[in-house]
């Protein structure tokens, strides 16, 4: 893949695969942690012919900028840095795609955007800004699945980081399994962009940055006193969300009153299949992104 080096106005540089006919409609993809552009390799090789296609590896991920403090990771940040990119790629209007913390910024990205820069939004199994937070709260399921960040915002962890990589941290965070599906290639390319501990800590500040509570697993049941929900409109424009239902992080409770939230949604869901699903279940995300953007 040939990438693009792309100076944003904040003066942060990404490394971007942009392909596709450049007047063409134009797509933008958003991959997450731990991950890169290459998250949504098949969906770009299947749309590449009729879409302009424009894949950054995100602020503190492979060779783009990776600022060392928390700060520069905050979403505001984040959800800046795709529109800077559209800016300096010349693209007026664009589909947002994201998965994981990708689809994180996407939805900040099209509730931001709708009805100006943003024509839809394609979310794969990325929580919702007002549902995910509620979970934490009252879903013991959603909780207990959500412990690792406790540890990804531990700095405790950074000597292990630095020292061995972000692989080390996540085998003592996660039960992390080796997909079947996933190409010793890939496998290989990942386990080198882990082993650089300034991109590591970049990685993991994506989510000390980010100012949602994760309680403790001892913590009660309920929403806390004074508890609000983010003061989000809805999102109008039409919206794709593609759920892997064998998610062990993100489980299928999070599409529960989403239709309340985007109006003009519509859900795929992928069932037998885990959090990965871009590249986990290709074929499936790829038929479902083919009825929608039609």
């Amino acid at each position: 893949m040939d990438m693009t080096r792309v100076t944003l106005a904040s003066g942060i540089e990404l490394d971007v695969w942009d392909t596709g006919p450049k007047d063409a409609p134009a797509l933008i993809f958003l991959h997450g942690f731990p991950e890169s552009h290459r998250t949504w390799r098949h969906q770009i090789a299947h749309l590449s012919a009729r879409f302009r296609c424009i894949a950054p590896d995100q602020r503190g991920y492979r060779g783009s900028s990776a600022p060392q403090d928390v700060a520069s990771y905050t979403p505001d940040k984040l959800i800046g840095d795709v529109f800077q990119l559209a800016d300096a790629l010349g693209v007026a209007q664009f589909t947002i795609l994201g998965h994981d913390w990708g689809g994180a910024i996407a939805w900040g990205v099209a509730l931001l955007g709708q009805g100006t820069r943003v024509t839809r939004a394609v979310i794969a199994n990325a929580p919702h800004p007002v549902i995910f937070p509620r979970l934490l709260w009252t879903d013991p399921q959603q909780r207990a699945a959500s412990q690792y960040m406790r540890a990804f915002r531990d700095t405790g962890n950074d000597a292990l980081v630095r020292e061995h990589g972000l692989g080390a941290l996540l085998m003592k965070a996660l039960d992390w399994k080796r997909s079947p599906v996933m190409e010793e290639a890939e496998r290989d390319a990942l386990l080198k962009d882990w082993s650089n501990p300034d991109n590591a800590i970049a990685m993991l500040n994506w989510y000390r940055a980010s100012p949602m509570a994760v309680p403790p697993l001892d913590a009660p049941f309920a929403l806390p006193e004074g508890y609000t929900d983010a003061p989000l409109p809805p999102l109008a424009i039409p919206t794709l969300v593609i759920w892997a239902m064998d998610d062990m992080a993100l489980p299928p409770c999070n599409l529960d009153g989403m239709d309340k939230l985007v109006p003009n949604l519509t859900i795929a869901q992928v069932h037998d299949c885990g959090h990965f699903v871009p590249w986990e279940a290709p074929d499936k995300v790829n038929a479902a992104l083919d009825r929608f953007l039609a």
